[in-house]
């Protein structure tokens, strides 16, 4: 006759709180696939509203005919609008899943401070698009318009125009990560305020010549609106930097 008492019960105590790395590269594998359906979606909605997306890129200046050199000029410029379009949109979706993935192996103290660094950062790269569709674009636009006017008549290629704004749109948008940057070296004690303070003679020059490198029209009144930008971002970082330091960084 078979008791209780001829099997021994042991109770399990072991719990597993980290995953096998197999499993961590599974989890990456089905985010990059979920982001390329959010992005393809994204894109392909895009696509089908090209025409209001292209009215929209040009609303910043007026009067001005736009050509295609070649017969399929438009349709490729169509597809990279629509691309750059979804991928916009699909921005936050893809701050989102990197939140999730990361989230399971933060500390407390680390989710504190890098969720919303992460956040901030998506938010910046938002202003900074703003800023340059409302300010940078017009302003560089208006400058060529004057300087040709009474000269020459004004014929624009639009793949060339678009590539003109794409590359001042997310010029701009990384442009104003810097307070993103400071509060990383800041956090990470590789730079502390007083020396970002102390520097901003250099700054100011560093500005300079982030704001010709970063714009791709060559009047000096774009690069100087971007250089103003660049100064009060840093400074903006600066203080940001300063209260994390002193109040919630303990």
């Amino acid at each position: 006759m078979i008791t209780n008492s001829n099997f021994k019960f042991t109770k399990n105590t072991n719990v597993i709180l980290e995953l096998p790395f197999s499993e961590h590269i599974d989890e990456l594998r089905q985010r990059i696939f979920l982001l390329f359906w959010i992005i393809l979606t994204f894109t392909s909605f895009a696509f089908l509203e090209v025409k209001s997306l292209v009215k929209i890129l040009e609303l910043p200046v007026k009067n001005i005919k736009f050509f295609q050199v070649a017969p399929g000029e438009y349709f490729l410029s169509t597809i990279k609008i629509s691309f750059y379009t979804g991928l916009l949109f699909s921005s936050p979706f893809i701050i989102g899943q990197l939140i999730l993935f990361l989230l399971p192996g933060l500390t407390k103290k680390e989710t504190k401070i890098i969720l919303p660094i992460l956040l901030g950062s998506l938010t910046l790269f938002g202003i900074g698009l703003i800023f340059s569709y409302y300010t940078l674009i017009p302003a560089a636009l208006n400058f060529f318009l004057n300087y040709s006017q009474e000269v020459i008549e004004p014929f624009w290629s639009f793949d060339q125009y678009f590539e003109f704004i794409l590359v001042l749109f997310y010029s701009t948008g990384l442009a104003f990560q810097i307070p993103i940057l400071q509060i990383l070296l800041g956090l990470l004690n590789i730079v502390t305020v007083e020396q970002m303070l102390n520097a901003w003679k250099s700054i100011i020059l560093l500005a300079t010549i982030l704001g010709a490198i970063l714009t791709p029209s060559t009047d000096p009144f774009t690069q100087l609106l971007l250089s103003l930008a660049i100064l009060i971002l840093y400074f903006i970082g600066l203080s940001i930097l300063f209260l994390l330091k002193n109040e919630f960084i303990k």
